[in-house]
């Protein structure tokens, strides 16, 4: 099982990289059916702004692949695929509460070996943002955010079921996307055997939106694990050595919004290096995505 994990994860990454070529070809008119040019323009523009609004009144599910590299003394490789769908809810006229809920599934490497390593799912992470249905120029969101200890590996998750709150908020001003996402858990039951959990997660995301779906985007993810005795995720490589609280990454790269035939997608690939990182975590990752878009209808 474990020689099968990096092969197929391999797999599933080729399997992205083929999709963001394919994607790059523009749909023939007959798949586009008899809308005017420009029509079609607008309904890109919009769902791409759409795709960049965590609390949009859009079903989507992302297929997130993180590649971490120089892991441990070895410089090995993790790999983390997050299957992260959203889905809004209305709650009436005037409020809806959006799902997203992030699965991942792991290969974490021997961190002090240059062979083997444990795979598996990691722990669940769901996060419920209420929102206003018809929101103003400042977009946001707040709610409660949880972990799940449904990992099958002590290295792929933390085995503790922890809640904390958290909070979105976005302006999209002309072709721009600015906005963040923060949440903070603390661990309240689990096996007495791991390590308390209070740790801060800080996604900010900044776009410029281009021409037919493309954009230049960045949305790195900072962590902060306020227990200093212990830092560095369990999923990171789960060093022991005291200090390196935070993970601080920087970089970015590109995405576009277009069509599999009928299905409407976004596809994006961004380089970040860790500027600040706990001691043997990765120095440098990639990510890739392909997210599947189901947008709504007007009278839905």
């Amino acid at each position: 099982m474990m020689r099968q994990a990096p092969r197929l994860l391999l797999t599933g990454k080729l399997l992205l990289y083929a999709t963001l070529l394919s994607a790059q070809e523009p749909a023939s008119p007959k798949a586009q059916g008899a809308s005017a040019p420009a029509a079609a323009a607008n309904d890109t523009d919009a769902l791409a702004k759409a795709t960049q609004n965590p609390v949009a009144s859009l079903i989507s599910v992302p297929l997130q692949n993180n590649s971490n590299f120089s892991v441990g003394r070895y410089d090995r490789t993790q790999n983390v695929l997050n299957i992260q769908p959203v889905i809004p809810t209305r709650l009436s006229e005037n409020w809806m509460v959006i799902s997203r809920i992030i699965q991942p599934i792991v290969w974490q490497p021997y961190s002090e070996q240059n062979v083997g390593g444990q795979s598996g799912i990691g722990d669940m992470v769901p996060t419920f943002f209420l929102s206003p249905a018809k929101p103003g120029k400042l977009i946001w969101g707040f709610g409660p955010a949880m972990v799940f200890p449904t990992a099958t590996s002590t290295l792929t998750g933390q085995g503790k079921l922890s809640f904390g709150p958290s909070a979105v908020a976005l302006v999209q001003p002309g072709h721009w996307t600015f906005g963040a996402l923060v949440n903070n858990v603390f661990s309240v039951v689990g096996s007495s055997h791991r390590p308390s959990v209070n740790q801060m997660t800080l996604q900010y995301f900044i776009t410029y939106n281009l021409k037919k779906g493309w954009n230049i985007n960045s949305s790195p993810i900072i962590t902060a694990d306020w227990h200093s005795k212990a830092t560095g995720d369990a999923a990171a490589g789960g060093d022991t050595t005291p200090g390196g609280t935070w993970t601080i990454p920087f970089g970015g790269g590109v995405g576009r919004v277009t069509r599999l035939g009928p299905q409407p997608v976004n596809v994006s690939v961004n380089f970040y290096g860790n500027a600040v990182h706990p001691p043997g975590a990765s120095s440098w990752g990639m990510r890739l995505q392909l997210a599947l878009l189901y947008p709504k209808k007007p009278n839905q």
